[in-house]
């Protein structure tokens, strides 16, 4: 299809919230269908926290991302769980659902004491460069309330073996360019 042909818009009105699921494992509807999801809001929870269990991992991943909006506490046990799949981008996804505490747009944000441990461990032990990548830029804005990320962020930059987590990670120690300005919007540089 050309780049200026327009696209087939994809109706998804007459599905249910578990066929929409599905349908996040089809590429070409997949966009549609996280925005289906997106709309449903917390309605779709149930049904996204079943999707944490497919077999496929975009379709956890998608969830995960939908979550990440419209967190609730019966998701946690799934998301936890997810942080140890074996696909890269299923822990990304559900370290980032867990933690990220800008994309919330409910009340439900878990516990830091809970979190910051598995983000830490995903930082400082995930094989994959993209998962550590987003840990750091995750526990970055914990630094000066919680030592432990703190140490492991001052760890990653000066030991990562790979030059992005070590920027990302030197973005918030001492010094660097998003602790500098966190310092300031906290009064305290």
């Amino acid at each position: 299809m050309p780049s200026n042909a327009k696209r087939p818009v994809i109706d998804l009105s007459g599905n249910t919230l578990e066929e929409i699921v599905e349908m996040l494992a089809q590429p070409h509807r997949r966009k549609a269908a996280v925005r289906k999801l997106m709309a449903a809001g917390r309605e779709g929870t149930p049904v996204v926290r079943a999707g944490l269990r497919h077999d496929d991992p975009e379709v956890r991943v998608a969830c995960c991302r939908v979550l990440d909006h419209f967190m609730d506490e019966e998701a946690l046990p799934e998301l936890i769980a997810n942080v140890d799949h074996g696909h890269s981008g299923v822990r990304s996804a559900a370290i980032h659902a867990l933690a990220c505490e800008r994309c919330k747009e409910g009340t439900c944000l878990p516990g830091e004491d809970d979190v910051v441990p598995m983000v830490v461990d995903a930082l400082l032990h995930d094989d994959d460069r993209g998962v550590r990548q987003q840990a750091a830029g995750l526990l970055g804005p914990a630094v000066l309330r919680n030592q432990a990320a703190q140490a492991a962020i001052a760890h990653a930059h000066a030991h990562d073996p790979h030059p992005a987590v070590r920027k990302v990670a030197g973005w918030w120690v001492p010094g660097g360019s998003r602790y500098r300005k966190l310092t300031r919007r906290l009064g305290m540089g």
